[in-house]
């Protein structure tokens, strides 16, 4: 039986997907220009990275996150900057806002992981006020930009696959227009960009992996030959640079649209 992806350790999840969720959120709001004073939320928030960078750079009126993992909201909470942010527990496709109460919506890092993307984007319709946003980025996950694809084709070839994720079609360009469109947007615009993140060397690359919560079980169920494998196949494969730092690029791709007046 494949085991669900979880997402219940909040300092792990920083290491291994948080500091990308920066980088590609940075690279997203450059494309987006959100106006300042706007009533955020952010669907699927995780332990926060992407909901700090809205304050940091955003000046929000307010900022309401909304995730399913309670641990992962406790992590949330011990940000600084989202002390006055509100947090609630809740699941993107059945959000825990009244109708029209919010300026913009985002989605970050999350569509894939919503069982049915359809009902995720109609919740950001409802709860964005009349001429709201709602905005979205994914890593392309069927086009090979997921930060640690290389890592998960070599789990494969050792017999022990990492989780996939319910929905990755949905990171798809094509297939975010047409959710956006069903659900009575206008304006919709697509963009794509790539991120770089460096890790000191191959150690310091094994231990974030090993609090990846798609990769983590698989990197437990190798044994000891196979863990030296690996280790041995990713030292040859993860491009590095002169100094011997491994450089991963990844690529993300994004939308918005508006709600009609």
């Amino acid at each position: 039986m494949n085991r669900p992806i979880s997402f219940d350790d909040g300092a792990a999840y920083e290491e291994y997907m948080g500091k990308w969720s920066h980088l590609a959120g940075s690279a997203f709001l450059d494309w987006l220009t959100p106006a300042p004073g706007l009533r955020w939320l952010d669907v699927g928030c995780g332990n926060g990275a992407f909901t700090e960078t809205i304050v940091q750079r955003c000046a929000p009126a307010t900022v309401t996150g909304v995730d399913p993992s309670a641990a992962q909201l406790e992590f949330a909470r011990t940000r600084p900057a989202l002390r006055n942010a509100e947090l609630l527990q809740g699941d993107a496709m059945a959000l825990p806002l009244r109708d029209q109460s919010v300026d913009i919506t985002v989605m970050p890092l999350v569509i894939f992981f919503v069982p049915e993307p359809a009902r995720g984007v109609a919740e950001m319709a409802r709860v964005l006020r009349p001429g709201g946003i709602a905005t979205a980025y994914s890593w392309d996950m069927e086009g090979g930009g997921f930060p640690y694809a290389l890592l998960q084709a070599e789990l494969l070839e050792l017999g022990a696959p990492a989780k996939v994720e319910p929905r990755r079609d949905a990171s798809r360009l094509d297939v975010s227009h047409e959710l956006w469109k069903d659900a009575g947007f206008d304006a919709i615009q697509t963009q794509q960009f790539t991120v770089q993140r460096t890790y000191r060397d191959l150690d310091h690359y094994w231990n974030v992996i090993q609090g990846g919560p798609s990769v983590r079980h698989a990197l437990a169920s190798l044994n000891p030959t196979a863990t030296a494998r690996l280790k041995e196949r990713l030292r040859i494969r993860l491009p590095q640079d002169d100094s011997g730092c491994i450089v991963c690029t990844a690529r993300a791709n994004a939308i918005q649209g508006r709600v009609r007046s």
